[in-house]
Formats: structure tokens, sequence, C-alpha cells
């Protein structure tokens, strides 16, 4: 089914609801709005963290521990 084919169907099977069951349907909608750009802020902010050179530094520091040190191995 298309999308407006969908949007449709959800309009009409609105009208036949209550105005209780209505706005319960219009609070889900609501969080799945909200979900959907939580979703995009995160996924923003981890490739802005990524593509930071703030922790760069890190990348010359010396490996002060090596896998003798290791006292139990896990695999």
């Amino acid at each position: 089914m298309s999308r407006d084919a969908l949007i449709k169907v959800a309009i009409d099977n609105l009208s036949k609801l209550s105005d209780q069951k209505i706005k319960e349907v219009t609070d889900f909608a609501e969080f799945l709005l909200s979900k959907s750009e939580d979703s995009i802020l995160v996924e923003g902010i981890q490739k802005m963290a990524s593509e930071s050179k703030s922790f760069d530094f890190l990348n010359d520091e010396e490996d002060i521990y090596t896998i003798a040190d290791l006292k139990e191995v896990y695999k």
C-alpha cells in the first residue's frame, strides 16, 4: 500500500473512534515522532564526536600495558 493510501485508511479509521481514543492515537503518534527525532539527534552527535579531533592525542600515546600483563585471558 502506498503512503497516501495508508494515510487515507488511518484517517478513515480515526473518524470512527471516540474522542478519547483519538487522543490516545495522537499521543502515540507524537511519541513515535519524538523517538525518531531523538534517534536522528543521537546519530548526529555520534557522527560529530567520531569526526572530532579532540581525542587524537590518544593515538600518539604509547601502550602502557601488553598482553603479557594480563592475569587472565578471556576468549
